[in-house]
């Protein structure tokens, strides 16, 4: 973005300004000399003229006082002597009588009369500036008037006051004149040095709004050439240095566009950073992966992005270079789960200086469930069958070392493996079938078929079983009176139907109630089991489906379960495209529930 230079912050009118200051402080000092020259010399000029007309006056009075003439004579020589430049002239004699005065107005009622100035008293020569009772300035001269006989004797003083003021006010009005004409010499100036400055600023201002243009990526124009002086050759030197930026940023963004399409496309994340750590250059991959914002990841210490502040420093990571496992789970549910797999490599230049640091990142959080879930697969079962074939070896073992010889407990121990080994090729059957279900070659046999039929099929080889068991429990129906018609692999659903039974039996208290619910909503059908057991505590909620997985894994094991039933049924469900899920309240009972897929069927399909 351009940003505007104002006028007065302009080199233009800095370079003016400069010239035309000189100037007028230069004018301004000549002025101040000349003026107090003047003023000066003016002063002088007057005070010394004043003086000598006094001085001629006086000669002149004391000569006609001497042959004793009247005052008329007296006043008639100051009248011939008045002139502009004198406001005030009296004649006093050597007792302070005025004999005459140039104030014809006045003349009456000062003449005959005592004088009023106390300057005129000694009858001494006074010469000095005053001002009078307009606040203006005035020369007063008292001049003794003597005797021309050469006695010395003083006949009495001439007093004169003079205007003064106005030879100020002369050297005022020049003063003006000259401040004037230098304002406007000024402004004559100020024009010419800013055309003067502007043909010197104009090239350097082409070539500032070609840098602009320069970064902002604009390479078309050039500079003008103006003449053949330093800015001329500084103008074709930039012109040549902007073809070579361009040439310069051409490349450069090519290679940025050819990087920024790897790391783009890349499924990894990269981050990137300088010597000290900090990032300067992170993908969207790794903005993802990481859960962070562009502007907040730049410049971030990568030891804090990563959170590897408390087991690391970046002089340790730049030594160690080894791959780290990053926990970024948001929390301890398996969706929230995310483990990042980090690698680490150093920038070198070729001078071997460290530059910087990058890091790929690698999201292994599948891999790490699939790794834990086969270690753990693996230890189910290896402890599952572990327990069954101690159990059996115990009692060979016994029967081995005479046992078979008593026809009581011979038997007996015969039975009890009878059925370990029967658990076991139960539980090796369930493995199969969820490999098949796993690897996908289990195919599904479907069929229409009466679902409430189906399920009233499975509830009623329950109710025989009531008789053949010492636990007493009711199943009580609660189905919809419409015939659902679901296309499903009727064998495996009763199998799932089965397993749900089976766990509500199991857990649910002697004199129990068991509820089954079937009721149909919009495109699927609902079957759902309820059971007055212990219930299932909520952090096991989610975990009840997977195998092996048991919340009171004594009791399971005592009454025979395998710990795949919900597992196999969770698969079975999922193959039918369906969902199965629990809700359960701790010490009040479970109720299990799968839903179908259904499109209730038209009655012209059968005809």
């Amino acid at each position: 973005m351009k940003n505007k230079v104002r006028f007065f912050q302009s080199v233009n009118f800095k370079i003016a300004f400069s010239f035309i200051l000189i100037l007028l402080i230069s004018i301004e000092i000549i002025g101040a000399y000349f003026i107090r020259g003047l003023e000066k010399e003016t002063v002088n000029n007057f005070t010394k003229d004043m003086n000598q007309r006094v001085s001629y006056l006086a000669n002149s009075l004391g000569t006609t006082m001497s042959q004793g003439s009247d005052n008329n004579a007296l006043q008639r020589l100051l009248e011939n002597n008045n002139a502009s430049d004198i406001q005030e002239m009296w004649i006093v004699d050597d007792k302070g009588i005025v004999l005459a005065t140039n104030d014809v107005g006045r003349k009456d009622s000062i003449v005959g009369k005592k004088n009023e100035y106390s300057d005129i008293d000694d009858l001494t020569m006074k010469q000095f500036v005053a001002l009078d009772d307009n606040n203006k300035r005035v020369y007063i001269n008292v001049q003794p008037i003597q005797s021309p006989t050469g006695d010395s004797a003083v006949l009495g003083a001439l007093y004169v006051k003079s205007n003064i003021e106005q030879k100020y006010t002369e050297i005022s009005d020049t003063a003006i004149i000259f401040f004037t004409a230098s304002l406007i010499a000024g402004v004559i100036s100020m024009v010419v040095a800013l055309l003067v400055a502007r043909s010197i600023t104009k090239p350097i201002e082409e070539m500032r709004q070609q840098a602009i243009k320069i970064a902002q990526g604009d390479y078309s124009d050039k500079v003008e050439v103006h003449g053949h002086d330093e800015l001329s050759q500084l103008a074709e030197t930039f012109n040549k240095l902007s073809d070579r930026i361009e040439d310069a940023q051409d490349t450069m963004e090519a290679e940025r566009n050819r990087l920024d399409s790897v790391l783009t496309h890349m499924t990894d994340g990269v981050i990137a950073t300088d010597r000290r750590g900090k990032v300067i250059t992170i993908n969207e991959m790794a903005l993802s992966l990481l859960d962070v914002k562009n502007e907040d990841a730049i410049g971030e210490s990568i030891l804090t992005l990563l959170d590897l502040e408390e087991e690391y420093t970046l002089r340790k990571l730049l030594e160690a270079q080894e791959e780290l496992l990053l926990d970024r789970s948001k929390s301890d549910q398996e969706e929230d789960r995310m483990i990042l797999r980090a690698d680490f490599a150093m920038i070198r230049r070729e001078s071997g200086f460290i530059s910087g640091l990058v890091v790929v990142l690698h999201d292994v959080t599948e891999q790490e469930k699939t790794a834990e879930e086969r270690r753990q697969f693996v230890s189910n079962v290896s402890h599952e069958l572990r327990t069954p074939l101690t159990s059996v070896r115990s009692y060979l073992e016994a029967l081995d070392e005479g046992a078979w010889e008593d026809k009581e407990v011979a038997p007996e121990f015969i039975q009890v493996t009878l059925g370990e080994t029967d658990r076991m090729i139960r539980m090796i059957n369930d493995l199969l079938n969820l490999s098949r279900m796993d690897s996908g070659n289990q195919q599904l046999d479907l069929e229409f078929v009466n679902f409430n039929e189906l399920a009233d099929y499975v509830l009623d080889r329950f109710d025989m079983m009531v008789n053949n068991q010492n636990k007493k429990y009711t199943i009580v129906r609660d189905f919809t009176e419409r015939d659902l018609w679901v296309e499903v692999d009727a064998d495996k659903i009763m199998q799932v139907i089965d397993n749900i039974m089976n766990n509500a039996i199991k857990y649910s208290p002697d004199g129990g109630k068991i509820t089954v619910h079937l009721l149909e909503t919009h495109n699927n059908v609902v079957l759902s089991v309820t059971d007055e057991g212990l219930g299932i505590p909520k952090k096991d909620l989610e975990k009840v489906f997977e195998r092996f997985y048991r919340v009171d894994k004594a009791r399971a094991r005592k009454q025979g379960g395998t710990g795949l039933g919900l597992a196999i049924s969770k698969e079975v469900i999922k193959a039918h495209k369906g969902t199965i899920w629990v809700d359960s309240i701790e010490g009040k009972g479970s109720t299990f529930s799968f839903s179908l897929p259904y499109e209730p069927y038209e009655e012209d399909w059968w005809e």
